[in-house]
């Protein structure tokens, strides 16, 4: 069983910066659910996969927040935070975590199929 827990939701002005924090509760038979996510939605789309890490590896971002967004994993908090900089309304969405196991870590922009635990999510609103 793996939990997690968004925060740092809120809402800026276009141009601001936010960094969401995503806690991470696992039991001891999911310990190699360490492939954690940010997907994103949007009212009227899909969930849309923003970043992804794994232990060891680089953290990998959709073309749309590269260069804008950090992904980041302090293993002492047991938590993965996103550095969200320089945000336009296009970002404007429900963000939420989510964790799959090692075997599914991959390049590029993490798929939602891929995921089993998801958290509720927090809510990032950027006026113009």
């Amino acid at each position: 069983q793996v939990q997690l827990v968004e925060s740092g939701g809120g809402s800026v002005q276009a141009g601001g910066s936010l960094r969401l924090s995503c806690a991470v509760s696992r039991s001891t038979a999911s310990r190699d659910f360490d492939y954690i996510a940010w997907f994103r939605r949007a009212p009227g789309t899909g969930r849309e996969g923003v970043a992804g890490i794994c232990t060891g590896l680089n953290p990998q971002y959709a073309d749309s927040v590269k260069g804008r967004f950090t992904l980041f994993r302090d293993n002492a908090k047991n938590t993965v935070y996103l550095e969200m900089n320089n945000l336009t309304p296009e970002d404007t969405a429900m963000y939420i975590c989510a964790a799959a196991p090692r075997g599914q870590c991959r390049l590029g922009q993490p798929q939602s199929p891929d995921f089993v635990y998801w958290g509720q999510g927090t809510q990032v609103t950027v006026a113009s």
